[in-house]
């Protein structure tokens, strides 16, 4: 397998096109595909468009902002990984898609404003619990991010029907995990 680089370019392809994926996948199904998770204290597909909501909210602009604004001067907040549950419990799937849609949509027009230079994503910033980061790391694991809740997705709407495929189950990897 040939590792691709990092490049904004790229990185902006993928973060923009999760909120349509996820549109694609999840938008006026059924509320128990939307609703039902793999075990108890795991995110069902609902959970997991509000964490990645939670996170436009908290984690990837405002941490690149404080790289580029303080080094590793400041620390960065601890992220919440349950931290969207009290806020986004009352909303629909269809109200958090539009609430992430538009804020992702705010916050790729603002990568795209910065114009990162190389310099720029070598800046290092300090997490609170990895040390000293780069912005060229934070970006990758934003779009990590996205693309592992959208495999998380898809495997959790997979299990599902675990136990209605019968035998074909050896055949599935997703559901062997």
């Amino acid at each position: 397998m040939n590792e691709v680089r990092f490049n904004m370019f790229h990185a902006i392809e993928i973060l923009t096109r999760t909120p349509a994926v996820l549109s694609a996948i999840l938008v006026d199904l059924p509320v128990p595909w939307a609703d039902n998770n793999e075990a108890p204290g795991t995110f069902s597909p609902k959970d997991v468009v509000a964490h990645l909501l939670y996170g436009e909210k908290t984690d990837w602009r405002v941490r690149a902002e404080i790289i580029l604004a303080h080094g590793t001067s400041k620390t960065f907040e601890p992220f919440d990984p349950f931290g969207q549950m009290e806020e986004s419990s009352h909303k629909t799937l269809r109200q958090l898609m539009k609430e992430f849609k538009k804020l992702r949509a705010k916050n790729i027009r603002w990568l795209k404003q910065v114009k990162f230079s190389q310099a720029d994503l070598d800046k290092k910033g300090m997490h609170p619990s990895l040390g000293e980061v780069t912005l060229r790391q934070l970006m990758s694991a934003w779009v990590v991010h996205d693309l592992t809740h959208l495999a998380q997705i898809t495997r959790v709407m997979a299990k599902q029907y675990r136990y209605e495929i019968g035998p074909w189950t050896e055949y599935f990897r997703i559901l062997q995990f």
